[in-house]
């Protein structure tokens, strides 16, 4: 208790919420980071050939054995692609595992935006506010967001994509289904205590 009660005092959450916001900034960059080196084709999956299977290929190298995998990325789904009767990849196919990428990164990267204005406020000693109360409730609903609808917007892009290109992909996703709900659940509700605290003061404010 005397733990919690130093963390909630001013002078210790103000230096705290600062650090937590170049968190966030630090978490944007590195996203941004892996978006580019996905449209560089560094995002790895499994790689099926007449010559053989490769794991964590690459589409960016020619030779797919078994050597250094520096700068590349990699994602939760089971991603396996096939090659085309001539044993290539095609551009479609890069694009389309790039697109997969990015419409989970793209929402991650909006709501850590969103999170670190909220800690740029508490650093300010702006807590209460209306702001953070929308700020929590949008990064809330993009937790969903990338835990409901992302993985069917994964297999959108990975149908059109097979409609266009000679390779094939197959991904299998929603294994975070679970895990991003809770946390999107509980910064709604963070959300809604806030702006009804809020509103619970102006009802004061205007009572007295």
């Amino acid at each position: 208790m005397r733990i919690l009660k130093k963390l909630l005092n001013p002078s210790v959450a103000k230096p705290i919420s600062l650090f937590l916001k170049y968190v966030c900034y630090f978490v944007i960059a590195f996203y941004i980071l892996c978006l580019i080196l996905s449209f560089m084709g560094r995002l790895s999956f499994f790689l099926h050939t007449d010559k053989g299977s490769y794991e964590y290929a690459i589409f960016s190298e020619e030779n797919h054995g078994r050597h250094s995998r520096t700068m590349t990325i990699s994602t939760k789904d089971n991603i396996h692609v096939w090659t085309d009767e001539n044993g290539k990849i095609d551009f479609v196919t890069h694009i389309g595992l790039s697109l997969m990428y990015a419409v989970q990164l793209i929402p991650l990267i909006l709501g850590y935006w969103f999170l670190s204005l909220v800690f740029s406020n508490i650093s300010r000693g702006k807590i209460f506010v209306e702001q953070n109360a929308l700020y929590l409730l949008y990064f809330g609903l993009i937790q969903l967001f990338v835990s409901v609808i992302v993985p069917f917007c994964k297999l959108l892009i990975c149908h059109v994509t097979n409609l266009l290109s000679d390779s094939l992909i197959r991904i299998s996703t929603g294994q975070n289904f679970l895990s991003g709900i809770g946390p999107g659940i509980a910064f709604i509700v963070a959300a809604y205590i806030i702006h009804y605290g809020i509103y619970l003061q102006d009802e004061v404010d205007h009572t007295i």
